[in-house]
């Protein structure tokens, strides 16, 4: 009996023995696998070290799990399902902006997806892209009939077609243009149309073939179930924002576009008594044309004429005409003044907005079903008065008097702006070539100057107004430039990856004003930003140095000192610090890369 029991336990002790062996082993392959391709999702702050001026830095933030490559904080459906939002679907809620609350953003670093390569440089990244940099071919299945993208190899190429444009995009521009008569087929009519809106851009080919003509589009489409359209437009170097026509206004001022463009972009007009077409027509210059290219306009079913001869009659009450129609598109044209509006039969619908609605104010309101009217100042003019482009970029525009800014100080911008890109440029020195940089955004664009002294560059840049500040994104869109209005205590709606370079112009100042976390939005500029992609901080000293503490942590590399005596425009207490963030992969994307 003695020593049966001493047999038992025995075994006990080797099988408590080999458990343990197999517990150890897992939490070291665990340990190994994390600190690879780190599986974090909702963190915590990671080890923090003490700045020496009492500030808290982080000694290392961690990598997140490979799964969230192209995670969009603000657009995150996983999110929503998680926290059970009450949201109509059938307004397209769910493709509106929802922030996570501070405790469950991701405080870690994006990684690339498996076998990242740094993006095929523009002009030529119009036509192709790396497979692998954004590894979706659904769409060349789906619309393999209409020309929209092709699988070749390791490339997706972009034939530059469309659902109502199959033998390219270039032709189907020169009709429109034709259409309306414009100049030797010229869509751009002599200067006079420069802003396009996009709505529904699939993969933007639309908005990259105008580029050619001096053509600027917002090209705009949802975060939906057409995978990546808005990530792909941004990988070839086009212009493009994630956003959806749902229950509140897009982030653009009154006035901004010459021309909107809708090619079979699924939108249901009609909804709502008009309320969308009411948004695009708030979004409208005076004189401004929408292109309509959809079944509605051309076909012989009932049901498509139904909803013809209800668009017809919402759009006459609107004060729209007909411009042009032909085959499959439909070019309506809105009025130059107020004289139809004020012609109109009482309570007609849609009825005018009411004198006290800015239609300039955007961030966070809802749609509204009314007409937003023109100014006096406008209806005088019978139009926006603006200069024709490229001189629109530097003559003062009439709306410059809504901020009390005087021509002089307009002028005094533009100069002190192009002094500074100048000098920018020779503290990169020989980082930058003439085709490193296409993607650029404005984190803080005021008057759009820093973008309009980067004008003889291959770029185009997305000039972002502060939310809380004077809302001078109308003089952007007056000099031909596109822009957004955000909020940096919150991400920004653009998948990861997306621009090559970032200038933040007291940005970091703002946010410590606000009580934001800087670190959070040093990871959200992370995000936003390619690898070997820079940012230009230009801010008070004191902010720069504590900005530098963070380099080590973010992998990013300083390429110039925070000092003053390289630009002799720096103001008293003003510093700028280059920075160039480093190409790094995980384990994962490493052993991809290696196959």
């Amino acid at each position: 009996m003695a020593r049966g029991r001493a047999d038992g336990s025995s075994r006990t002790r080797l099988i408590t023995s080999v458990l343990l062996l197999l517990i150890v082993g897992g939490l070291v392959y665990l340990y190994s696998r994390n600190s690879g391709s780190s599986s974090f999702e909702y963190t915590s702050k990671s080890l923090e070290i003490e700045g020496g001026d009492g500030s808290v830095v982080p000694k290392t933030i961690p990598v997140c799990d490979d799964r969230h490559s192209e995670i969009i904080p603000c657009l995150d459906r996983n999110l929503i399902y998680q926290t059970r939002l009450k949201l109509d679907l059938n307004l397209m809620e769910h493709y509106e902006r929802h922030c996570p609350v501070p405790e469950r953003r991701f405080n870690c670093l994006i990684p690339p997806p498996p076998g990242y390569k740094i993006p095929i440089k523009w002009p030529k990244s119009r036509d192709q892209v790396w497979r692998a940099n954004i590894p979706h071919t659904h769409l060349a299945t789906e619309k393999s009939d209409q020309n929209w993208m092709v699988v070749k190899g390791e490339k997706i190429v972009f034939p530059g077609g469309g659902t109502h444009f199959h033998r390219g995009a270039d032709k189907y521009i020169a009709s429109i243009a034709n259409m309306l008569s414009f100049p030797n087929n010229k869509i751009n009519n002599g200067g006079r149309l420069r802003n396009v809106f996009d709505v529904g851009c699939g993969v933007a080919s639309f908005g990259g073939y105008l580029l050619s003509s001096d053509v600027l589009a917002m090209s705009l489409a949802p975060n939906d179930v057409h995978e990546n359209q808005i990530q792909f437009a941004l990988e070839r170097g086009i212009p493009a924002y994630l956003g959806v026509l749902g229950t509140l206004r897009l982030p653009y001022p009154s006035r901004s576009f010459e021309l909107a463009h809708c090619s079979r972009c699924r939108i249901d007009w009609l909804q709502r008594d008009g309320i969308l077409l009411l948004e695009l027509d708030r979004l409208l210059r005076p004189g401004g044309y929408f292109v309509y290219s959809s079944p509605e306009a051309y076909a012989q079913d009932e049901e498509d004429r139904r909803i013809w001869r209800e668009m017809s009659a919402l759009v006459e009450r609107m004060c729209w005409k007909i411009a042009a129609k032909k085959n499959q598109t439909v070019i309506w044209v809105k009025p130059l003044t107020n004289d139809c509006y004020l012609k109109r039969e009482p309570d007609t619908q849609p009825p005018l907005c009411s004198s006290d609605d800015d239609p300039d104010i955007v961030w966070g309101v809802k749609m509204k079903a009314c007409i937003s009217r023109y100014s006096d100042q406008v209806h005088k003019a019978k139009g926006s008065d603006l200069s024709p482009w490229p001189a629109r970029l530097t003559t003062p525009p009439p709306r410059l008097a809504d901020f009390n800014h005087s021509n002089e100080m307009f002028e005094k911008d533009m100069d002190v702006w192009q002094q500074r890109v100048s000098n920018y440029w020779k503290l990169l020195g020989n980082k930058i070539k003439p085709d490193t940089v296409r993607n650029v955004m404005d984190m803080k664009a005021s008057l759009g100057s820093f973008a309009a002294a980067l004008k003889d560059r291959d770029v185009w840049v997305m000039n972002v107004v502060p939310e809380n500040g004077p809302n001078t994104l109308k003089i952007i869109y007056d000099r031909g430039l596109l822009g957004t209005v955000h909020n940096w205590c919150e991400a920004f709606s653009t998948y990861p990856r997306t621009y090559d370079l970032l200038h933040a112009w007291t940005i970091f100042s703002d946010i410590i004003e606000k009580e934001c976390s800087v670190e959070d939005l040093l990871i959200e500029m992370d995000r936003i930003l390619r690898p070997k992609g820079f940012i230009i901080i230009r801010d008070k000293q004191s902010v720069v140095l504590s900005i530098r503490k963070f380099l080590p942590a973010l992998h990013w590399d300083a390429v110039t000192k925070s000092s003053m005596e390289q630009d002799s425009d720096q103001e008293d207490d003003d510093a700028v610090l280059i920075i160039q963030k480093k190409m790094w992969l995980t384990t994962e994307s490493i052993r991809v890369s290696e196959k």
